[in-house]
């Protein structure tokens, strides 16, 4: 099945992730301008380059999987809520993503836990999880000491995907997770499966 992977983060890891299963990559930058990039400014980043892929020759009629890691998770939630219904987003990777930044902040600012409802910040990936219907991946690195466990476990009790995988990764932090034993291997599996159940279609 050919494939594209959508990503903000962990470029070297994704293009290895990639060749491994053979699969074509399009991985975008967080953008860095004059100001800090915002919940609107990445979510249109993301949304382009998606619509890359649905207009270039090359690409057009590929199907493709969708990963985020952290903030990226958020930003991969969304885009794939919003744009699944054409068909041609085969699955959703998540890794060490967090419920919400209103949510996510009592766990890493325990001071400002009573001002989180005034972060402007917002990433609902909660309230979004749910609308997603494509096959669905979360890998969770267990020791994480930025997003708390927590968090990615719950997205998974929320998801209502057709298909959805749970890999806990038990020394896996914020950003290791990579490195542990059997990361790669649920990845391919998780694609394997997709390809399977597409051709069964």
């Amino acid at each position: 099945m050919p494939a594209t992977s959508v990503t903000a983060y962990h470029r070297p890891h994704a293009d290895r992730r990639l060749r491994l299963q053979r699969l074509h990559a399009r991985v975008p930058r967080v953008r860095h301008f004059d100001r800090q990039p915002d919940e609107s400014g990445l979510n249109t980043d993301a949304q382009t380059a998606l619509d890359y892929l649905r207009d270039r020759v090359e690409t057009k009629d590929h199907k493709i999987v969708v990963y985020g890691q952290s903030l990226g998770g958020a930003v991969g939630i969304r885009l794939v809520a919003k744009n699944q219904a054409a068909g041609d987003i085969s699955g959703l990777i998540l890794e060490n993503t967090f419920l919400s930044m209103r949510k996510l902040i009592p766990s890493i600012m325990p001071p400002a836990k009573y001002l989180a409802y005034l972060c402007h910040q917002v990433w609902p990936s909660d309230t979004l999880i749910p609308n997603v219907k494509v096959p669905t991946l979360f890998l969770s690195g267990l020791q994480d000491e930025i997003v708390p466990p927590i968090h990615m476990k719950r997205l998974y009790d929320l998801s209502k995907a057709p298909v959805k995988v749970w890999k806990p990764l038990p020394g896996g932090d914020h950003n290791s997770s990579v490195v542990e034993e059997g990361y790669f291997e649920a990845i391919a599996e998780f694609m394997n499966r997709i390809v399977m159940e597409e051709k069964q279609q």
